[in-house]
């Protein structure tokens, strides 16, 4: 069985509005690196790049 401490909440940021649009939920011991996800911003209205914050 899984740790329980290993997932963390993460925010996703739009690379092009810099809108706040996602909270995902993401195993930080297995993926060391920052997350960057192609998703709907409903303020750009297209699919952009979506990266994690800081």
């Amino acid at each position: 069985m899984a740790k329980v401490g290993n997932r963390q909440y993460k925010t996703l940021v739009c690379t092009e509005c810099n809108e706040e649009n996602y909270r995902v939920e993401k195993n930080v011991k297995n993926t060391t690196d920052r997350l960057e996800l192609k998703k709907y911003c409903p303020r750009c209205q297209k699919h952009t790049v979506h990266k994690e914050k800081k």
